[in-house]
């Protein structure tokens, strides 16, 4: 299979946003460079201000490390103004994404999908968790969640303004929101395989319970710091 892009192809920034994450960040890095072909133009690490090695441990593996003032969606924002590919690629630390996923993606915003996601998998066999899992591989905005990953072209994310910063929780699932009204959403097949950490140390019902009593909040009309303050009271991150 040829992977060497040709004149003017579409090539993908990999953006991670990350926090005190020295014990995953070197092997998603890992992970990502084995697999690297010229598809990926750069793989783009922003801290928020971590207080452990995270920072010392990316810039180890010969990536770009950005520092960022701490928030998800003003990380995300960061990495997106330096990325120089024309497809932005935005990965959780805990998320492994699949086998040839650049080509995946390439493939599919050359056939004009503008902006998608992968499946999801979990890294356990729970039954209840592979009953939530199951689900995003439905195309509707409800079943989309940022440890999916996400794929959106770099002209359509600035037309969008992407992640609003206000969003302390939820930025991803706000973001696809409106992804979903501006442009066709694609899922594509594979899936991704996301870290149940979260899960573990909440409890699985618990935790989904709560992750539900947001949607509904959001949807009910409830702002970003309203949802963040229930967050925090709830959730353990």
């Amino acid at each position: 299979m040829n992977f060497l892009p040709a004149k003017n192809i579409n090539t993908i920034s990999i953006v991670i946003p990350v926090l005190n994450e020295e014990k995953c960040i070197g092997t998603l890095l890992n992970y990502l460079l084995e697999l690297r072909t010229p598809l990926v133009r750069e793989i783009l690490v922003i801290d928020g201000g971590s207080r452990d090695d995270t920072f010392k441990v990316a810039e180890m593996k010969g990536v770009t490390v950005i520092s960022s003032t701490k928030g998800r969606a003003k990380q995300m924002n960061v990495g997106a103004r330096y990325a120089s590919g024309n497809i932005l690629y935005f990965l959780h630390v805990d998320t492994i994404p699949p086998p040839h996923f650049d080509l995946h993606i390439t493939n599919a915003v050359n056939y004009g999908n503008l902006a998608g996601c992968f499946r999801m998998k979990f890294d356990s066999d729970h039954w209840f968790l592979s009953r939530f899992a199951y689900f995003t591989r439905f195309n509707y905005k409800v079943c989309r969640g940022g440890d999916q990953s996400l794929f959106v072209t770099k002209e359509l994310f600035q037309k969008l303004g992407g992640y609003n910063e206000e969003y302390i929780i939820y930025e991803d699932s706000e973001f696809a929101g409106r992804l979903y009204k501006a442009s066709e959403f694609k899922v594509l097949p594979q899936s991704v395989v996301t870290s149940a950490r979260k899960y573990r140390s909440n409890g699985m019902v618990n935790l989904q319970y709560h992750f539900g009593v947001i949607h509904l909040k959001n949807y009910l009309g409830a702002g970003p710091k309203e949802l963040y303050d229930y967050y925090k009271r709830k959730i353990v991150d």
